[in-house]
């Protein structure tokens, strides 16, 4: 069993607080990805994790046992990191078997861990080979490759794609997710990208500022944001940000001249809010009785989806158009926002709040007159 245990994780650079209080616990076998804007704290947390930072105060401990103060070799973690860190004098196999060498294994046991990983990796055909004769994906590998041979009990992934192409990414991030399933160890994977994020967690850890802002699968993580950082970091495009506000029990569009977007009931704090809509939530109408209407400003077309950018309420709103072609620049649409799939902040502290809401003028009026992706827009 391997058992991480963050608590109050703080980090001190120059009398500057980096790190503040981060709490976390991770399962055996979890595949954890922390995942944030640059400069957030993330590569620092995970080389405090490995033992390459001193923890300024709280506490790191693997399977119950502290490890403050244990050396980054006795800690049985493992680390890949961004730029491979290969030997360029060394073969393939000499660079996966340096550090069974230091650590003073057989000779026979190094061969058969290193024949071993070769195989996970498909690294066979290149054992012989130098790192300046392979692609960056075959190096990558073999920063893998010198991972594994040690057999550790936690890997750790800082940043290990960044340097890749899109095509190489995609391909990585399925051999990492495959060999995470074949080898079952707890595993930590830092990242800036929200893509990688989302397809190789079993669990999210979204940071912000040095702070975890939320801790859940991708999916609860997505589906519901705990802040306007979470909801507006993660998908692309992000969710729609809207300025409204909360009066006579109704949610209200700032500054437009439309019908309330749902009901939320007496004794609800009034005041402003921001609300927030996923693009891919939003329905189109060609109903001039109901929902939003709007001037398409933009169209990016990306192949398998399309999506449409338009002015509402001063704000730029991004919505997920069908492929079928209808939906041009400069055409006019009216926008549908359910009830069921708006999401409400808390304007000056950005957190999440859960409110209960219930559709009002701006909702379907009828069944099918807006569908999500069957519908006659005007021509």
């Amino acid at each position: 069993m391997t058992h991480l245990t963050l608590n109050a994780l703080r980090k001190t650079y120059d009398g500057k607080e980096v790190l503040h209080g981060i709490d976390a616990e991770i399962e055996n076998g979890q595949f954890v990805v922390i995942v944030g804007p640059s400069g957030c704290g993330k590569s620092t947390l995970l080389r405090m994790i490995a033992g390459l930072e001193d923890i300024t105060s709280g506490m790191f401990m693997i399977d119950g046992e502290l490890m403050n103060e244990v050396e980054p070799a006795d800690r049985g973690c493992a680390m890949v990191f961004q730029n491979y860190a290969l030997y360029p004098h060394m073969t393939v196999r000499k660079n996966m078997d340096y550090p069974l060498k230091i650590a003073g294994l057989p000779k026979e046991e190094r061969r058969r861990r290193v024949d071993e990983a070769a195989a996970i990796l498909g690294l066979e055909p290149y054992l012989d080979r130098r790192p300046a004769q392979l692609s960056g994906g075959q190096r990558q590998r073999v920063a893998m490759g010198r991972a594994i041979v040690r057999e550790p009990s936690v890997f750790l992934f800082d940043e290990p794609l960044s340097n890749l192409d899109a095509k190489l990414r995609v391909q990585m991030r399925i051999e990492i997710k495959k060999l995470h399933r074949r080898l079952k160890a707890t595993s930590i994977f830092v990242t800036h990208d929200q893509v990688e994020a989302m397809t190789l967690a079993d669990l999210l850890i979204v940071m912000n500022g040095g702070r975890i802002e939320q801790i859940g699968t991708p999916s609860t993580v997505y589906h519901e944001p705990a802040s306007m950082f979470v909801a507006g970091f993660l998908g692309s495009p992000a969710m729609n940000l809207l300025p409204a506000e909360i009066r006579d029990g109704k949610l209200w569009l700032t500054g437009a001249e439309v019908p309330a977007l749902a009901e939320v009931g007496r004794g609800v704090a009034e005041g402003p809010v921001t609300v927030g809509i996923r693009p891919e939530a939003i329905l189109l109408s060609d109903n001039p009785a109901e929902g939003l209407p709007v001037t398409v400003d933009l169209v990016e077309e990306l192949g398998g989806s399309r999506i449409a950018y338009c002015a509402l309420s001063g704000t730029e709103i991004a919505v997920v158009l069908p492929t079928d072609g209808r939906g041009q620049e400069g055409r006019d649409m009216r926008l549908v926002l359910p009830a069921e799939a708006l999401h409400v902040f808390d304007t000056a502290s950005g957190a999440r709040r859960d409110l209960l809401l219930t559709r009002s003028g701006l909702g379907m009026q009828g069944h099918g007159s807006a569908e999500r992706r069957n519908l006659a827009l005007p021509a």
